[in-house]
């Protein structure tokens, strides 16, 4: 199994949500162990019933979980983190209102066994144009935006559909490659997020608990043995519509690798070994946006793989 562990940075200015998507993962965790990484307690309160232990910078969360805080130095809480030889399954890394994430996104390139999964940005639906606009805000609201592989506009239940429609508008001109997925309450299906190896074995991603109903998941197997990098970045292609992909190909010698998607994020890195079987892909998308034709054309754009809706 490959040793990298996947991390994805949750972004976005005050009160967009973050505290909520991220306590809400946490309770949608099942079984998988995460390590959620805060710049400080106060600034992400997690929810009391989740908290089993707090011991100095570190709370044990139910399921298995953990939260820590790092202060000022993210890459010395990675690194003690890594060598305390936790089971971790996924780090998710809360920033700040005011942080860029694309920093540091850059920063934890430094570390070779972390793959950054993506970067998901929280907008807060009523007020994100204002304080882009503002004049001492508006440069780190924008600089927060264009680093996003998925924007998740947030509490579209407190504004108007038609307002909703102009801010969604608005953003895919301020943040053309991002992926964009309207949302209440920050409530997110946690599959769309974290990654677990079985899953990619078995091909699931959606617990029926959660409020899935604007999206499509739609499964494909897929034939032949080539490039997958390439067909990574055709799948992460914009004019796909796609938020999130995840599955087994194999190379161009045989071998099984895993092809992460992210909105315009793309990886590929070797298979768990306990994977086997034919290779299989899981699209995840809106479902007034999600093509699931479009798909089997952009993979058959690139031989000799091959794809069937299943």
């Amino acid at each position: 199994m490959s040793s990298r562990l996947p991390a994805t940075l949750i972004g976005g200015y005050l009160g967009a949500g973050k505290t909520t998507l991220v306590n809400a993962l946490l309770r949608g965790a099942d079984g998988r162990r995460l390590a959620v990484l805060v710049n400080d307690f106060g600034e992400l309160p997690i929810d009391a019933d989740l908290i089993e232990a707090r011991e100095g910078n570190l709370l044990s969360i139910s399921g298995g979980c953990i939260c820590c805080s790092f202060g000022s130095d993210l890459i010395a809480a990675i690194m003690e983190l890594r060598a305390a030889d936790r089971p971790i399954d996924h780090l998710l890394i809360e920033t700040s209102g005011v942080a860029l994430p694309a920093t540091i996104a850059q920063s934890l390139q430094l570390i070779p066994d972390i793959d950054v999964n993506g970067i998901v940005v929280l907008a807060d639906a009523e007020c994100v144009r204002d304080r882009a606009a503002d004049r001492y805000m508006g440069d780190t609201v924008l600089a927060q935006l264009a680093a996003a592989d998925i924007i998740v506009l947030n509490k579209v239940d407190l504004i108007s559909p038609e307002q909703t429609s102009a801010t969604t508008a608005w953003l895919k001109q301020v943040a053309p490659r991002a992926r964009l997925l309207p949302a209440r309450r920050a409530n997110l299906p946690p599959e769309l997020i974290l990654t677990r190896q079985d899953e990619q074995t078995k091909g699931r991603f959606f617990a029926s608990g959660h409020d899935t109903a604007q999206l499509a998941t739609v499964g494909f197997e897929i034939d032949g043995n080539g490039d997958p990098e390439a067909l990574a970045q055709a799948l992460a292609d914009a004019s796909l519509h796609l938020l999130r992909v995840k599955g087994i190909v194999r190379d161009r010698h045989g071998a099984l690798v895993a092809v992460h998607v992210m909105g315009r994020r793309a990886s590929v890195e070797p298979a768990p070994r306990a994977v086997q079987g034919p290779g299989r892909l899981v699209c995840i998308g809106l479902a007034h946006e999600i093509d699931a034709k479009a798909v089997v054309d952009a993979i058959a754009a690139r031989p000799p793989f091959a794809a069937r809706i299943v």
